[in-house]
């Protein structure tokens, strides 16, 4: 027995209300197939979001990309994922392919920083553990004891920035910004095309 035929009779009953998302190809492999199954839904179309509308989306996930992979991630970067990936990866869809960039130049550059200091690794460390207690403890409601950890974590969060200045100061690279660079060098990997960053004026317009 396969899972149509179990939700199938659930269905039909109003025994179970079930929204989902799946691409053409999949809906036409697995749905239309059986047209049983395929009566008991009802398809909306929903068309991939345009560059800037992508950018949007990507602002609004940026917080969680920076936070994972412990990097700043600038505006132009942002933009340079929504537009090259449109430009040139044409057999995936907005804005997945361009999130995909976001998290692979993220991704790298956590690789790269294994370089750095075990001192500031350490740090690194620390400071994603206080946060996974911390959200834990607000969870949990234990308010007192989420600011406890919000104190030790801005208190470790000073000493890895004052870390870092006094490594810029010396022209030590930290791998701790995605930039538009990071991103044309992650896509000229995934298609073998030299990608370019953007001008200026694509992504002052495109920010717009």
């Amino acid at each position: 027995i396969d899972a149509a035929s179990i939700l199938k009779p659930m269905l039909a009953r109003g025994e179970l209300q079930t929204i989902g998302a799946t691409t053409l190809d999949e809906y036409r492999k697995h749905l239309e197939k059986d047209a049983a199954l395929e009566r008991r839904f009802q398809p909306i179309k929903v068309e991939q979001p345009t560059v800037a509308h992508t950018i949007e989306i990507l602002k609004g996930l940026r917080d969680r990309y920076e936070s994972h992979h412990s990097v700043t991630i600038t505006d132009q970067a942002l933009v340079a994922a929504a537009n090259l990936a449109d430009r040139y990866l044409a057999d995936r869809y907005l804005p997945d392919k361009a999130i995909d960039l976001i998290d692979e130049a993220g991704s790298r550059l956590r690789i790269r920083r294994m370089t750095t200091p075990p001192d500031y690794k350490k740090l690194e460390a620390e400071i994603d553990r206080i946060r996974t207690d911390k959200e834990s403890a607000i969870e949990r409601q234990a308010f007192d004891q989420a600011k406890k950890l919000a104190e030790q974590e801005k208190e470790r969060v000073d000493r890895k920035n004052a870390m870092e200045a006094e490594w810029r100061a010396e022209g030590v690279e930290l791998f701790d910004v995605v930039d538009e660079e990071v991103i044309a060098e992650v896509l000229a990997n995934w298609t073998g095309i030299p990608v370019y960053r953007l001008t200026e004026e694509e992504t002052a317009k495109l920010l717009r």
